[in-house]
């Protein structure tokens, strides 16, 4: 087993018996943690773009005491907002152009993607989106292969480390790089991005509409990721997610060009959904 953690989240690359993975909607996270509980809180937020208390305590199963409770927290970061009797995401969290294309919805039109891609390069794939300086997994279909990496729904990482993050950041406001570049980068392992290193490769990013990464979350781990855009800008990300000693050079060309052409679907998709 391989694992790798920060920021109390790990991804795990696990021998187990194969299973089929559970489709979760994007408020649900992998334990019911004080801290799983706010990110439950603040992807419904993030989902429903603006939402009373009493909704929240309805959906959540939460008492509505306890809501209030993460609301004030969360508002005091800048992470909510009030407005009326509507609560929504505040100025901290700068999600950006392609912001009122709801999780729920950016997973639905992502599913059938996703699941070609497991099917035709035998890795997991996933769906992420950008909430503030972090890559929320939204949504991930496993592959069946014994030994793989996973990415649990709910799961935050940096954007400047793993290619999901990094092409999330790429196609970010300028403003959304600067924050990040403010900050210290983490370096999760050796392979990890300097910003001298992520400084020089965005701009293939956004040329290519595709990233590459190995081992910057994981080691031994390979990740491929693309864009998802809708007229107004990148609604998120899907990538594949793989062992590098089975994600050799002729797997990630192919598994490229399958991953920009889902990628392209996806984005067909939603821009056929808003036109209805």
């Amino acid at each position: 087993m391989l694992r790798s953690s920060f920021a109390g989240d790990s991804r795990i690359v696990r021998t187990r018996p194969p299973t089929t993975a559970r489709d979760r909607p994007p408020e649900e996270a992998a334990e019911d943690t004080s801290f799983a509980r706010g990110l439950r809180l603040l992807l419904t937020v993030a989902d429903r773009g603006g939402i009373r208390a009493d909704e929240l305590s309805s959906l959540l199963e939460m008492p509505i005491s306890t809501v209030y409770r993460y609301l004030r927290t969360l508002g005091e970061f800048g992470f909510v907002d009030r407005h009326g009797g509507r609560f929504r995401l505040g100025p901290k969290l700068h999600v950006g152009t392609g912001a009122n294309v709801s999780s729920e919805r950016l997973i639905r039109h992502a599913d059938a993607a996703l699941r070609m891609l497991v099917n035709e390069t035998g890795e997991t794939a996933v769906v992420v989106r950008r909430i503030g300086l972090s890559s929320v997994c939204l949504h991930q279909i496993e592959s069946d292969a014994p030994l793989r990496v996973t990415l649990e729904p709910g799961t935050m990482s940096p954007l400047h480390a793993g290619a999901p993050g990094r092409t999330l950041l790429a196609f970010a406001p300028s403003e959304v790089l600067d924050e990040v570049l403010a900050q210290e980068l983490r370096r999760i392992t050796d392979r990890t991005p300097t910003e001298e290193d992520l400084r020089a490769g965005l701009g293939g990013i956004v040329t290519t509409r595709m990233a590459t990464s190995e081992g910057e979350l994981i080691d031994g781990s390979v990740a491929l990721a693309a864009p998802v855009f809708r007229e107004d800008g990148i609604v998120g990300a899907i990538a594949l997610l793989g062992p590098a000693f089975r994600c050799d050079q002729a797997w990630r060309v192919r598994a490229g060009r399958l991953l920009q052409e889902a990628a392209r679907t996806i984005s067909a998709t939603l821009a056929e959904d808003q036109s209805h």
